[in-house]
């Protein structure tokens, strides 16, 4: 080197240890995002290492290189080793100055090309399904298992979640540093709390793609359920659901999606959490006319400063479809449907009771639970054979996608709110007691949601009636044909 050239900045340990870690990251960067890029496959890990780790080693070693070039050039300004200019002066004649200017360009250009590369895939797998579902797998393999089994499966997370728009990504990603920090220190609830207080409203998007004003009329529903007898005797009702809709020119109007019927205004108080108490409703229609329905329940009324200090909320999609993708069946709901499509033979004598024990068996791992059902079906039937071991396979699908006993997820901890089976959903306010000041309580006739066409011992125990049939409950039980609170009895599990 001349004697009259300034020794280069770059001379000094905290920039020499930064330009290895610096050309590491560059390196490996650039490897990844090629094999990321032209890869057959996708693997979060692969992801979370290209898009996550790898640019905080590239960024901290540029942050060292920069660091320890000003901390070099202040302590030669101090020490008055050498006399500087305030800024670099840059003269293209000189050779040094040249080839140094052509590398800034040349790794400035690669550099933010591949940054650019680098952010857009990061964006890109930062909303995915694999980052929000597998990346976090022991907190949220109970709702990625959910949502692998469901209608939504090939819907990315971030269209519910987030949805369109710049001002809710940027609040999810705020959301979600915290989300982040409760993994990372476990400091996550078990189960993840539901419902989820800040999620954005089902009008900006679920009606992206469900539209409720052009959803009319009925659709059929066939439920077939099963006695804990030797029998395993099969009960089915077929009925007409009237979901309605309509506009607010009253044009198709009717049905449950009337509630959220564009000219209508339904608003509650939850006394709650989880939403399933609801003592105060308040209704505006079209016209303008106010009407407010409250419990007549001493136990859970509310007084007018209870109200007064509430927080109401509008009614949406989601306060009646809460799981439209996280849904979690029972263990009765899930043995009905093998035994109705055959996946579990229900001549097997009492195989739902013993599935439906086994299911419902306290657990606290998966593994215990799989060994247990397999052990237990297995001393039933002790004759084995094809027949047991579907049961088998099919009762232990049954509680791996549906129960997770070290999150605490099952169907008791996310109940669902259609209908008022398993757990009071419609009979939150459908159940008679909630009434106006004019002494006009909220419907809970049965015929106000749906329609029964037949009913019976079979799939075909009774030709259809068009007019609809009265509610008939299976065995000697005519005092519960009336009563809509199913969910006080079926609770989903061992009845």
């Amino acid at each position: 080197m001349n004697d009259n050239e300034t020794p280069s900045l770059l001379r000094n340990w905290l920039s020499l240890l930064g330009i290895p870690l610096a050309a590491l990251g560059f390196v490996i960067g650039v490897g990844l995002i090629v094999l990321d890029i032209l890869a057959p496959f996708h693997s979060p890990y692969l992801g979370i290492f290209t898009y996550l780790v790898v640019p905080v080693i590239l960024s901290s070693g540029l942050l060292l290189i920069l660091v320890g070039v000003l901390r070099e050039r202040r302590r030669r300004v101090r020490t008055g080793t050498v006399s500087l200019p305030r800024l670099p002066v840059i003269n293209l004649n000189h050779p040094r100055h040249m080839s140094t200017l052509v590398i800034v360009v040349v790794v400035s250009f690669l550099f933010f090309t591949l940054s650019g590369i680098g952010s857009y895939r990061a964006y890109h797998f930062s909303e995915s399904v694999t980052f929000c579902g597998v990346t976090c797998h022991g907190v949220m393999k109970p709702e990625y298992t959910a949502f692998q089994n469901s209608p939504h499966a090939n819907v990315t997370c971030t269209k519910c979640h987030i949805g369109p728009g710049a001002d809710w990504f940027v609040k999810a990603k705020i959301n979600g540093l915290y989300q982040v920090y409760s993994v990372m220190f476990n400091k996550y609830h078990r189960p993840i709390e539901a419902p989820v207080q800040s999620l954005r409203p089902a009008q900006e998007t679920c009606h992206t793609c469900h539209w409720p004003d052009k959803f009319f009329g009925s659709i059929e529903r066939v439920r077939t359920h099963h006695s804990a007898d030797e029998t395993n005797t099969p009960w089915t009702v077929r009925m007409l659901v009237k979901v309605g809709g309509g506009t607010s020119t009253g044009e198709h109007e009717g049905g449950s999606h009337w509630h959220v019927r564009a000219g209508n205004k339904v608003e509650y108080i939850a006394a709650d959490k989880k939403r399933q108490v609801i003592p105060w409703v308040r209704l505006t229609d079209a016209s303008g006319k106010v009407t407010v329905f409250r419990t007549q329940d001493a136990a859970t009324a509310l007084t007018e400063e209870q109200i007064a200090a509430a927080t109401v909320r509008t009614m949406d999609c989601i306060d009646c479809h809460n799981r439209p993708t996280h849904h979690f069946n029972s263990p009765a709901r899930s043995l009905d449907l093998a035994l109705a499509d055959g996946r579990i033979d229900a001549s097997m004598p009492y195989i739902y009771r013993n599935a439906l024990a086994l299911l419902d068996a306290p657990y606290t791992t998966e593994p215990e639970a799989l060994q247990a059902i397999a052990k237990g079906l297995g001393a039933q039937y002790p004759g084995g054979g094809p027949q047991v071991e579907q049961a088998i396979a099919t009762v232990q699908d049954i509680f791996a996608k549906n129960i997770f006993p070290e999150m605490k997820v099952s169907w008791r901890a996310y109940p669902d709110h259609i209908g008022h089976f398993e757990a009071p959903g419609c009979a939150r306010c459908h159940d008679g007691e909630h009434v106006s000041e004019a002494g006009e309580p909220i419907t809970s006739t049965c015929t106000s949601c749906h329609t029964i066409l037949s009913q019976g011992a079979g799939p075909s125990s009774q030709a259809p009636s068009p007019t609809g049939l009265a509610f008939e409950h299976p065995g000697d039980m005519s005092e519960l044909n009336e009563m809509i609170g199913c969910y006080t009895c079926h609770g989903g599990s061992n009845e």
